[in-house]
């Protein structure tokens, strides 16, 4: 009798939380591929609203071809990047590749016209490798379709590539190289001892050495030398020394190589060392305050370029390698540039830049005789605005305001135009060693010209580009100090005329979107809305249901969850262990086959939200990954963005 009461008990305990389940409204979108639950249908009204902003294109620099007089770019047509060959300044963008998922990285063959791509399927991040010839577009794949796959180097004479694979046991990231030619000579080249990651840089003249970074963290890595005939490695940065190295490249005469390091410095510093026993890194760029995030060398190694992150805003410089003398380029849009590269004959510079006006585009910097010496910069691709006045655009303005403990954090502010008070949405970064940098970005202008808010992006303590003291402010324990960076922002926004400290959303991607969540439990009175896109809700099952090769990485930053009192603490921080704290309308974004952040965190947190009854939309893309790549999941994903904002933030009712 007792078991019965206790069963008739359970039963009864059970049925809200079933009564609750059953009343969702659950409809298929996309052949079936996009599953929406409690989500409204979308008024025709949006839709058109949106429409030419979701039509904005980009043209990003990926190669030079083999004879230098055209450009590989990756453009989307259709529904994802391919890539597409651009043979002269505005010239036609033409198609090369047709496939249903999005084109990742390309090289080109030194000496030679094949280019080598990587793709996955369905945002799993497993990708292949193929190789594939312009001339007859035909492509095969040249990895096992297993493993996941991606940073291919070229030897100098184009005949071997060395590439990161997790083939041996699916979780370690170790070195591999190939002839791609016989794919069935793929060999493992160097065994990774541990969870970190180990990737290949650079061949030596002579293809008989190779450098290899090894990432360890955001604030700790290493490069080693790799004897390819003896297995034998070679530490040569980091270590002892701690902080961050990263290889670039071979000199001309291999007999030192480029790399850019934090070693005795808050910022990254471009450096060149010898190959002797005891070297030092030789800093280059000592006088610049700022991190230097990418340099390049011609194939020749006789000229360098690099860019350095000013406070978010990109500057680029061109160096001489042999005299390792610098000189800012001049004439460039205010914004940001990547995708460096020089032509075969070194004599120009392509790049992809972008403003907060402006979606990336290829130019190409003519270069003078001598390294240093630069001409006129030329536009290569002139990118779709779905025929938007981008005049209009919002262009942002960098402040700065006081966190609880007096810690100064900088933030981009968006306002529409009007007198205000507007409502806010701030939008957060994931990483969380990431940066909210004033790029393009179709979906902030959306917001400001279609819905009227303004959108504050800060980086609170733990996102780069401010240093490493700045960097390690949230790891481990201190954590929540991140969250209380969002507690001061709503304090400053209180503080603003122009924005309205009483209808504040939060927004943000993955380890934004547990920033979200955290906020939600934190701040619930001070919020009207918030989005969690692809967030983790639990560190603990987050960290054991993430991807093997990825794990030990993530330990490193959030804490190791196998320490009992690391794990503790992470439970205790969990907005899944707090979900009863959250009380403000949630969306809820999640791809079903995301290798970062499984699907997992984002049922869990949906289905205890609704065991309170609190309100929650919950969209789940079942091709897509860590985010939205295909622009028909990612068009509905933005229409049912804009309509929460505009039921739950501005408070209008749906047309």
């Amino acid at each position: 009798m007792r078991k019965q009461l206790m069963a008739a008990a359970l039963l009864f305990a059970a049925l809200p939380l079933q009564s609750a389940i059953a009343d969702v409204e659950r409809r298929e979108l996309n052949n079936g591929q996009l599953v929406l639950e409690d989500i409204p249908d979308i008024p025709q009204s949006i839709v058109d609203d949106l429409n030419r902003y979701q039509n904005v294109r980009s043209g990003s620099v990926l190669d030079w071809s083999v004879d230098g007089r055209s450009l590989y770019v990756s453009t989307r047509f259709g529904d994802v990047p391919q890539i597409h060959r651009v043979d002269m300044p505005a010239g036609a963008r033409t198609q090369l590749t047709f496939y249903k998922e999005p084109i990742g990285s390309v090289s080109r063959q030194p000496g030679g016209a094949r280019l080598v791509f990587s793709m996955d399927t369905g945002g799993s991040e497993f990708a292949q490798i193929f190789l594939f010839d312009p001339a007859t577009a035909d492509s095969r794949m040249l990895t096992d379709g297993r493993s996941r796959n991606g940073g291919v180097t070229w030897d100098r004479t184009g005949q071997r590539i060395a590439y990161q694979s997790t083939r041996r046991n699916g979780a370690s990231n170790d070195v591999w190289m190939m002839d791609p030619e016989q794919p069935e000579s793929a060999r493992l080249v160097l065994e990774a001892p541990d969870g970190t990651s180990w990737s290949p840089v650079d061949f030596d003249p002579r293809g008989n050495r190779l450098l290899v970074n090894n990432f360890i963290s955001i604030t700790e890595s290493r490069v080693y030398l790799l004897d390819l005939a003896s297995g034998r490695r070679e530490l040569l940065a980091g270590g002892r020394d701690g902080g961050t190295n990263a290889a670039v490249a071979f000199d001309a005469e291999g007999q030192g190589f480029w790399l850019i390091t934090d070693q005795g410095s808050e910022f990254r510093r471009l450096a060149w060392q010898r190959f002797k026993p005891g070297a030092r890194p030789q800093v280059v760029t000592a006088d610049i305050p700022w991190n230097v995030e990418s340099a390049v060398f011609s194939e020749d190694r006789r000229r360098g370029a690099f860019v350095v992150n000013e406070e978010g805003r990109s500057r680029v410089y061109l160096l001489d390698p042999a005299t390792r003398r610098y000189v800012a380029v001049t004439g460039l849009p205010t914004g940001l540039a990547g995708g460096l590269q020089f032509s075969p004959d070194g004599r120009r510079l392509a790049m992809t830049l972008n403003t907060a006006k402006t979606p990336s585009d290829a130019f190409v910097l003519d270069l003078g005789e001598a390294p240093l010496e630069q001409g006129a910069l030329t536009r290569w691709t002139f990118s779709e605005v779905g025929g938007l006045d981008t005049s209009t655009f919002v262009e942002p303005e960098l402040v700065r305001y006081q966190s609880f403990d007096g810690l100064s954090v900088p933030a981009w502010v968006y306002k529409p135009s009007g007198k205000g008070p507007f409502p806010v949405v701030v939008s957060i970064h994931g990483g969380p060693e990431s940066q909210a940098r004033p790029g393009f970005s179709s979906t902030y202008q959306m917001w400001l010209q279609k819905l009227g808010v303004a959108v504050v992006v800060p980086n609170v303590r733990g996102s780069d580009g401010y240093g490493r003291t700045y960097l390690g402010l949230d790891n481990g324990f201190k954590r929540e100090d991140s969250v209380k960076d969002i507690g001061a922002l709503l304090d400053w926004i209180g503080t603003q005329p122009d924005l309205d400290a009483k209808r504040v959303a939060v927004f943000g991607g993955s380890y934004g979107g547990y920033m979200v969540l955290a906020s939600a439990v934190h701040f619930s009175d001070r919020l009207k809305a918030a989005v969690d896109v692809v967030g983790i809700s639990n560190f603990v099952t987050f960290l054991e249901n993430t991807q093997d090769y990825r794990r030990d990485l993530r330990r490193v930053e959030y804490g190791d969850e196998r320490d009992p009192a690391m794990r503790a603490h992470l439970e205790k921080i969990s907005p899944l262990n707090n979900v009863d704290r959250i009380a403000v309308p949630m969306l809820v974004v999640q791809g079903q086959n995301d290798p970062r952040v499984p699907v997992t965190e984002a049922e869990q947190i949906v289905k205890a939200l609704r065991a309170r009854g609190e309100p929650v939309w919950y969209m789940n893309a079942l091709n897509e990954g860590h985010g939205y790549r295909k622009k028909e999941n990612a068009d509905v994903y933005q229409q049912a963005v804009a309509l929460f904002f505009r039921e739950h933030l501005i408070g209008a009712p749906s047309p």
